[in-house]
């Protein structure tokens, strides 16, 4: 198909097309004549997964550029390709020189120690985790493993689905998509229904009878 072609299909300009080739987020056409490109399915899936990132994941050219080179670099292992989206996804959140928040993050490191989990150590929810739990003790609520664990065992059993729909052989690319809307959807839907489950716990016990 010819760059106009592929505009339509995308629903991108062809100013942003051409923006992503010079890039490198999308590989050029192959040239037919001087002036003329051909671009193909491969084309369409690559454009399809940067307008996720960019509009799902809200994500800079350059941090979509981290995770074209990833999916591209087959050294890179499947669970490296997960790790380098998860830090592109974030949130990355500023550690402050405080010392409520230093402790707070030796706790989610001893945390994630004993739960025996292998998550990197500049894993972005290491320093989300270690501010919600600064907020929590400033409000009086202590941290206590038993107070975490139903959410502990809430977040491995929605991260094995998650993790198990990926079939043996899915492109690497539309693997990203997948985490993509795990993460940034996915986790929309699962705080809606905590919400209406809240609700509903409320209900049973504190409602009228």
């Amino acid at each position: 198909m010819q760059i106009s072609e592929l505009s339509d299909r995308s629903g991108l300009t062809v100013q942003t097309i051409k923006f992503y080739i010079r890039e490198g987020l999308l590989p050029k056409g192959s040239a037919v004549s001087a002036t003329r490109s051909e671009y193909d399915g491969r084309h369409l899936e690559r454009l399809r997964l940067i307008s996720a990132l960019r509009e799902v994941g809200d994500l800079p050219v350059s941090a979509i550029q981290q995770i074209i080179a990833a999916i591209e670099d087959d050294r890179v292992s499947l669970h490296d390709l997960f790790a380098t989206t998860q830090h592109a996804i974030g949130p990355h959140v500023a550690a402050p020189h405080d010392p409520h928040w230093r402790a707070a993050r030796q706790d989610v490191d001893a945390l994630v120690r004993e739960l025996g989990w292998d998550v990197g150590d500049r894993a972005p929810a290491r320093d989300l985790l270690a501010h919600t739990f600064v907020a929590l003790r400033r409000l009086g609520f202590p941290i206590t493993l038993r107070d975490l664990r139903p959410y502990v065992n809430a977040a491995q059993e929605v991260a094995e689905h998650e993790i198990g729909r990926v079939a043996a052989g899915t492109p690497r690319a539309r693997t990203v998509h997948s985490l993509l809307v795990s993460t940034i959807l996915y986790e929309q839907v699962l705080t809606a229904l905590h919400r209406l489950a809240q609700e509903d716990a409320s209900s049973h016990r504190f409602g009228k009878p």
